[in-house]
């Protein structure tokens, strides 16, 4: 007789495969107790984050009673609508706003479509200089905004572009261009350039490569991009504040200048900075699908 060994079932068989692999792979990350600490950390700072802007928005449906008290409640007591009537009946408040949305708008969409023909011949395109160029645009970001008023200052005085919306628009497109072209080389950067020889290939010339390749790749680059400069050009208010007078100002200039005859009013102007982020959250919620992909998809080149 010949001594036979049994077969292991399959159900055995999985197990012991199961068992091997278990045991030849090792983990790597945080204990417990480090993935407990980091969350606990995130919460904490969350809160510390968030909390000023509770308390704009607590401050702003409080009435005057409840603001200037020795022990600050966390809730309105009695909450009104009064500051914000009074911050919209407030002298050029409306078209403070009005002001900066029309230069926001327009230095966004002109530093997009400048900062990206720039980007996409810097990133597509070898010519004498290139490197010298992307170190300038670079080097751009390091100048301090306070150090470049009196000249822009003047050079606008020149032109005769001094207290008007069409300079202070021109002004801020300076300000976010560079960031623009530098990023969005980058997402550039990331097309392979077989799309390019392909569609030429095809039979598509230069602008048809570009109208039908390279732009719609890049659109969630634009998008994310556009964030950064719409909420630069909105909230700044040092530039437009020296350059224009009160009726040419955008709303960060006013809410810096709102003041009453008996000292700054609270109430109201916490109503004023909470509509005046209004737009920029309108425009974050519109766009925000395209937000998380414009920010990875220049991360890594293809």
């Amino acid at each position: 007789m010949v001594a036979t060994t049994p077969t292991p079932t399959p159900l055995r068989a999985r197990r012991r495969r199961r068992a091997a692999s278990s045991d030849s792979v090792v983990t790597v990350g945080r204990s417990r107790t480090g993935t407990i600490l980091a969350n606990a950390f995130g919460i904490v700072f969350a809160l510390v984050m968030i909390f000023p802007v509770y308390w704009v928005l607590n401050t702003a449906f409080k009435p005057s009673n409840e603001i200037l008290v020795f022990d600050p409640t966390f809730f309105p007591h009695h909450p009104t609508l009064a500051n914000f009537e009074s911050a919209l009946k407030a002298p050029l408040f409306l078209q403070d706003m009005a002001n900066g949305l029309i230069i926001t708008v327009v230095a966004v969409a002109a530093a997009l479509v400048v900062g990206f023909l720039a980007a996409l011949a810097v990133a597509r395109f070898r010519f004498y200089g290139r490197k010298a160029l992307i170190l300038v645009i670079l080097s751009v970001q390091l100048v301090p905004l306070i150090a470049l008023i009196i000249p822009l200052f003047l050079e606008l005085q020149g032109w005769g572009l001094t207290n008007s919306l069409v300079g202070a628009s021109l002004v801020y497109l300076v300000l976010i261009l560079p960031y623009t072209v530098w990023t969005l080389r980058g997402f550039i950067s990331g097309i392979p350039r077989e799309l390019d020889e392909a569609a030429l290939i095809d039979g598509c010339n230069r602008f048809q490569t570009f109208w039908r390749i390279i732009l719609p790749l890049t659109g969630p680059g634009l998008v994310a991009t556009s964030v950064y400069g719409f909420i630069q050009a909105w909230n700044e208010y040092i530039i437009i504040n020296t350059l224009n007078q009160q009726d040419k100002q955008n709303s960060m200039a006013w809410l810096a200048q709102f003041q009453t005859t008996h000292g700054t009013a609270w109430g109201p102007l916490m109503a004023g900075a909470t509509i005046s982020s209004i737009p920029v959250v309108i425009f974050f919620l519109v766009i925000q699908r395209n937000i998380a992909t414009g920010l990875t998809a220049g991360a890594v080149k293809g």
